[in-house]
C-alpha cells in the first residue's frame, strides 16, 4: 500500500472522527505503544522502549486532562488514569515488562468499557 495514501487516510479518519471515536483511538494508541515498548524491552532496545512507553504516558495524560468534571465518575477515572500513568513510569524506568503489562491490562479494560458505552449510546439513539 502507498504510504502517502495510508497517511492521508489516517489523517482524514482522525479529522472526521467524533469525540467518542477520538477517545477510542487514544486508548488504541496507548495499547499499541505499550506493546511496541514491551517488544523493544524483550529485544533490549531500551531507547525504542522508552520512546513508545512515553507516548503511552502522554496519551494517558491527555485522557486525564479531558475528563469532564460534571460527571461524578470523573474521580474514578482520575484514580485509574493516575495508577496507569504511575505504572507506566515505573515500568519504563525499570524496563519491567510485568509492570507495563499491568498498566496495559487497565488500559484495555478502559478501552473495552468505552467501546461498550459507545455501543449503548448507538443503541439508545
Amino acid at each position: 500500500m502507498d504510504t502517502n495514501f495510508a497517511n492521508a487516510y489516517q489523517k482524514n479518519a482522525i479529522m472526521t472522527a467524533s469525540s467518542a471515536e477520538l477517545t477510542l483511538m487514544l486508548y488504541e494508541g496507548a495499547i499499541k505503544f505499550c506493546n511496541i515498548g514491551i517488544v523493544a524491552i524483550e529485544k533490549k532496545d531500551f531507547e525504542k522502549a522508552n520512546t513508545n512507553i512515553k507516548k503511552a504516558q502522554a496519551i494517558i495524560t491527555e485522557l486525564r486532562a479531558t475528563l469532564d468534571h460534571k460527571y461524578k465518575v470523573w474521580e474514578d477515572f482520575e484514580r485509574v488514569y493516575d495508577y496507569i500513568y504511575r505504572r507506566l513510569v515505573e515500568g519504563n524506568i525499570k524496563k519491567d515488562i510485568e509492570i507495563i503489562e499491568d498498566a496495559l491490562k487497565y488500559i484495555r479494560e478502559m478501552r473495552d468499557t468505552w467501546k461498550e458505552v459507545m455501543r449503548l449510546n448507538r443503541v439508545g439513539n
